[in-house]
């Protein structure tokens, strides 16, 4: 079994996200990237270290603004190339966009939001929520490719210490393709690591109070070297960034640690964050939800707590 994976990347390296989901295809069977875009052969040959045998480059100026319609001619012509019985991809908002597009392309399958994949016999089985995320079910597909968008954050990336071949294909571009054009790209200036990449993440809730509690979870996150994540209900109210939430519609994190301030621990929170390897809570409620699935659990007011908690954790670093 062959397994394509598309490898995203951003300032000449390939995601965290993309290079998990390599690494889980490498133990499924036969394991190839592609890589689209600017420079696509300098960046490919890094995949090799995470599993790829093969990765495929793609270096076109139809390419060079995050579009999805050129990279999904593209894709199709690797496909045919290479002849893979699967396509994956880890989510995100491009790879949803990219993986459609190829589906519809090519009359394919396409299982979306996958947790785990597995081979029975001849067969790619997935696994993927359902009933709001209180049961996992498999899913399959009746023809290849068969393709497969892998929620964030599902899989982390495992040096393997190999090499890849890099191949250089060339694709056609349909007419239709090229008629989008990248009038402007804004990014939101950031400082730390991202939530998707951070090993350590301080998140908040509606415990916090108001926006200002968020300086609690900023001040934590700097002395622990984490970046600062939100739950849903405090994005909507506008106290933090869109790009911070964590959970069902936000964005799925597994850091080493997460520690939850004032944080309630719906179901909706949970699915986005219960893969991390360590959980502690804050929580003046003795009975929130998210002390059932916490490592640790600590009842009492936040406000007294965290900047004391702060404060030892700097003495302790100094």
């Amino acid at each position: 079994m062959k397994s394509l994976v598309f490898l995203e990347h951003a300032d000449g390296a390939i995601t965290k996200g993309s290079l998990g989901v390599l690494g889980k295809a490498a133990a499924l069977g036969e394991a190839a990237g592609v890589v689209l875009g600017g420079g696509a052969a300098d960046v490919a040959a890094s995949a090799g270290a995470f599993g790829a045998s093969t990765v495929y480059a793609v270096d076109d100026p139809a390419l060079a603004a995050p579009l999805p319609q050129p990279r999904v001619d593209a894709l199709e012509a690797v496909v045919r190339h290479a002849g893979a019985d699967n396509v994956l991809f880890a989510s995100s908002v491009l790879a949803a966009d990219v993986a459609a597009g190829l589906a519809a392309r090519l009359d394919a399958g396409l299982n979306w939001d996958v947790v785990d994949l597995a081979v029975d016999g001849d067969a790619l089985v997935a696994k993927r929520p359902a009933l709001g995320d209180t049961v996992l079910v498999d899913a399959g597909w009746t023809s290849t490719p068969r393709l497969a968008l892998v929620r964030s954050g599902t899989f982390d990336p495992v040096e393997s210490g190999g090499t890849a071949t890099v191949e250089t294909v060339t694709a056609e571009f349909q007419d239709f393709s090229t008629q989008a054009e990248l009038v402007e790209q804004l990014q939101e200036a950031a400082t730390g690591p991202s939530i998707e990449d951070a090993d350590t993440i301080v998140a908040g809730g509606r415990g916090l109070g108001a926006p200002e509690g968020f300086q609690l979870c900023e001040g934590l996150a700097e002395a622990l070297g984490g970046a600062v994540a939100a739950t849903r209900a405090v994005v909507d109210a506008g106290w933090y960034p869109y790009s911070t939430q964590v959970g069902q519609t936000g964005k799925t994190v597994s850091p080493r640690l997460y520690v939850a301030l004032g944080i309630s621990g719906a179901i909706q929170h949970k699915v986005g964050m219960q893969g991390s390897g360590v959980i502690i809570a804050v929580n003046k409620d003795p009975n929130a939800p998210i002390f059932d699935f916490a490592d640790l659990g600590v009842v009492g007011d936040l406000h007294t707590i965290v900047p004391k908690l702060t404060e030892l954790v700097r003495a302790r670093k100094g």
